[in-house]
């Protein structure tokens, strides 16, 4: 990928469902965001903005969003979903297209190249699951409409709910319940302790008043959580404690042909058996390592998302990779999952350790999403 810089990163506090951000949609979070980061950028720069999204009211959720931004009505907007990597894949194409500098980028992948020499392209993902629309099947006859939780991600032979999915794959990848438990404690313990720190300070944008993430619990322990039962299937291994939450946020960065910044080095989505849905990222992850070169020793840093901890220690087993290094600052199980947004607020969480706080070179994130998918980007901090 020829120079593309992620120029700033932003993101909202992550809310718990039904809590503090229950009244707002999935474009009041995005605009938020976008606001703040027009607030710093030239405005005349500003050439596209392109956001993920999940489970909004359809139509184009980053144009309402960039338009509630004040953004200026000649900007256009563009939503994508690739469900819950729909935020990292958001970056994954505008970042595709932005290197390509106009020579076909916006045909290819439908956002504009935005090739203008220090032009702005705004792009991540919002979700608002406290004010998603609820969608019913057509009624057959006489029958009366069924109400769907999602869409479907697959065929329906093989779409396993995400729970029940996490759960057989850890159990096919030998992932005890214990080991669960302490991966979901440490991510809380992690987080707590960068929360106090101040870790998470310069990346959030206060929304209504909220200023930090509202679901990290300090002094969580493996102990309490042995105590939840299974959720999702008898003898189970999967509990509420070592899942991650039902959330609401927005993340947005700026990406530029300048740096200084996190230079995106490569991008990659993947597929896998959508029946085991949570190893998507695993073959991204490996697409963006052969890409550069770089082995897993390289990397510095590694945003991994936490949907599940079994999910997460299947992954990092199947790559080689010792899962304390995944998410030094905590990650899902701690912060929360707000679907569409939760593959930006990976790249945020990058941006913070890398530029902000100057903890290594390079860094990768990565998520899975239903129907067997996995998005992944490497970036490397140029100051």
């Amino acid at each position: 990928m020829s120079d593309v810089f992620i120029a700033h990163a932003l993101r909202t506090p992550i809310g718990t469902a039904g809590k503090a951000f229950r009244d707002l949609t999935a474009a009041d979070l995005g605009a938020a965001v976008l606001k703040e980061l027009t607030r710093r950028l030239p405005a005349d720069q500003i050439e596209d903005v392109v956001l993920g999204n999940c489970m909004g009211p359809g139509g184009n959720v980053a144009r309402v969003a960039a338009l509630t931004a004040g953004i200026a009505n000649h900007v256009p907007a563009i939503t994508v979903d690739r469900q819950c990597a729909s935020g990292l894949a958001a970056i994954q194409l505008a970042a595709a297209a932005h290197a390509d500098g106009g020579h076909g980028g916006s045909g290819a992948t439908g956002v504009d190249s935005a090739a203008t020499e220090g032009g702005f392209v705004l792009v991540g993902g919002v979700e608002s699951a406290s004010t998603a629309p609820w969608r019913f099947w057509p009624p057959v006859g006489e029958a009366e409409p069924v109400r769907y939780e999602r869409a479907p991600f697959a065929p329906a032979d093989r779409d396993p709910e995400m729970g029940l999915a996490a759960d057989l794959l850890a159990e096919l990848h030998g992932i005890t319940r214990e080991r669960q438990d302490e991966y979901a404690a440490r991510s809380h313990e992690r987080a707590a302790a960068a929360q106090v720190a101040g870790a998470f300070d310069d990346e959030i944008v206060p929304v209504g008043g909220q200023t930090i993430d509202e679901r990290i619990r300090g002094g969580l322990t493996a102990q309490r959580l042995a105590k939840l039962p299974a959720v999702f299937r008898a003898g189970g291994t999967v509990t509420a404690g070592n899942s991650c939450g039902i959330n609401d946020g927005a993340a947005v960065v700026a990406l530029s042909h300048t740096g200084p910044g996190l230079k995106v080095l490569a991008a990659a989505s993947a597929g896998v058996d959508p029946t085991t849905p949570g190893l998507g990222l695993v073959p991204a992850v490996q697409r963006v390592l052969k890409a550069t070169g770089l082995t897993i020793e390289q990397i510095d840093v590694w945003e991994f998302n936490e949907a599940f901890a079994g999910q997460v220690l299947a992954c990092c087993d199947v790559l080689g990779l010792p899962d304390e290094r995944v998410c030094a600052q905590g990650g899902a199980l701690a912060l929360g999952h707000p679907w569409g947004a939760s593959g930006a607020v990976l790249a945020v969480r990058l941006f913070s350790q890398l530029i902000t706080q100057q903890s290594g070179r390079y860094g990768v994130a990565a998520i899975a999403a239903g129907g067997g998918q996995g998005t992944a980007i490497l970036v490397e901090a140029c100051r």
